[in-house]
């Protein structure tokens, strides 16, 4: 299951340093806006401890990880949603990802200038925002125009559908976005289906100085205030302290962490929040050939967690056989798990839980 999530803000905020850092794809870093024109894709793997100490109690011939695509998309201006500097082009990328990294610049550097002239983080968002929401509102306005049709015919569904749109064209020129509504399950479905951009969830990241890493400063204090309704994860990052760890060895990025008085790396909790955005998580297949993560949605049953890897898994699924990741550990071995009972057999209906070992059963 590939999660994509896109890093979006205004130009020279520092998008292209932290996807250098998340990824080995270089993207062009310059103090000037547009410098990233066509999107930078970057394969990730999401770090997870409890993947090496399964390798170091099984042995296997390869580990392998789960992984995000992080996507690097050119900063936006104000105008975007009416082609600004290639506006209609970024705002489909941003379209096509998961999930949104919103980063703003909460940094003071006359040497890197400023698309709108000062540092104003609060100001920054409400820019992007804006433009997304006009994006979502011209969308919904063609989509309004074709349910009218549909709906004169005396389309129940059609109007049903009509009325959601109207209360959300409302939403949106309150000044708000779409993941804010309040919204009862079958109009989540029907939202999903509209591909609306601000109704992705969002995370926002403040790049500050290397003295604000740890504490903020009074830029991030002034933002979390402003996007305190929108109950969204805010990270402080500093984007050129980050760039220094990603040229280290391990032994020195920890010590260097240490000494500026942190446990991870930003980037380490940026990739961490990212996967764990869209309620994503993890369970194992672990065995000589290979240990190796695979990324679920929270609350998938079993058989559908047995399609990640195949669909011939999923069509012929019979059962489950399970171990918790702390009794794997705790006892050292499958084997160890089966003798004492640790190792469950579940049928169609388990719910997979967050670092579930299992091995499936199937007959197609």
């Amino acid at each position: 299951m590939a999660l994509q999530a896109g890093i979006v803000g205004l130009p020279n905020v520092g998008k292209s340093t932290l996807f250098n850092c998340l990824s080995n794809a270089q993207a062009q870093s310059a103090n000037f806006p547009f410098c990233t024109i066509e999107p930078n894709v970057g394969t990730i793997t999401v770090p997870d401890e409890r993947l090496w100490k399964l390798e170091e109690l099984v042995v296997p011939e390869k580990v392998i990880p789960t992984t995000i695509e992080i996507v690097d998309i050119a900063g936006l201006v104000k105008g975007a949603s009416k082609g600004e500097g290639l506006g209609n082009q970024f705002l489909g990328n941003i379209r096509n990802t998961n999930a949104i990294i919103h980063v703003v610049r909460c940094f003071d550097d006359p040497n890197v200038v400023h698309v709108d002239g000062s540092v104003d983080p609060v100001r920054d968002r409400e820019v992007i925002d804006t433009e997304l929401q006009l994006k979502d509102l011209e969308t919904l306005e063609t989509r309004s125009q074709k349910l009218q049709k549909v709906a004169k015919s005396g389309d129940k569904s059609a109007t049903k559908q009509l009325d959601l749109v109207g209360r959300i064209i409302s939403h949106l020129e309150s000044g708000s976005s779409v993941r804010t509504m309040d919204l009862d399950d079958e109009e989540a479905e029907m939202v999903l289906d509209l591909q609306l951009i601000t109704s992705k969830p969002v995370m926002y990241v403040c790049n500050v100085d290397e003295s604000s890493v740890v504490s903020g400063n009074e830029h991030t204090k002034r933002f979390a205030e402003s996007v305190a309704a929108d109950n969204a994860e805010i990270l402080l990052i500093s984007a050129a302290i980050e760039a220094d760890i990603a040229t280290m060895e391990r032994d020195d990025q920890v010590m260097f962490l240490e000494e500026m008085g942190l446990e991870v790396s930003g980037v380490g909790r940026l990739i961490k929040s990212a996967y764990h955005l869209l309620d994503y998580i993890t369970y194992f297949t672990a065995g000589v050939k290979e240990v190796r993560a695979w990324t679920i949605t929270r609350g998938m049953k079993a058989p559908q967690a047995a399609g990640v890897i195949h669909t011939d898994f999923e069509k012929g699924f019979i059962r489950a056989e399970v171990m918790a990741y702390n009794d794997f550990v705790e006892l050292g071995s499958e084997s160890a798990c089966r003798e004492a009972g640790k190792l469950r057999v579940e049928g169609k209906e388990y719910t997979v839980q967050d670092g579930d070992i299992m091995h499936f059963r199937f007959n197609v």
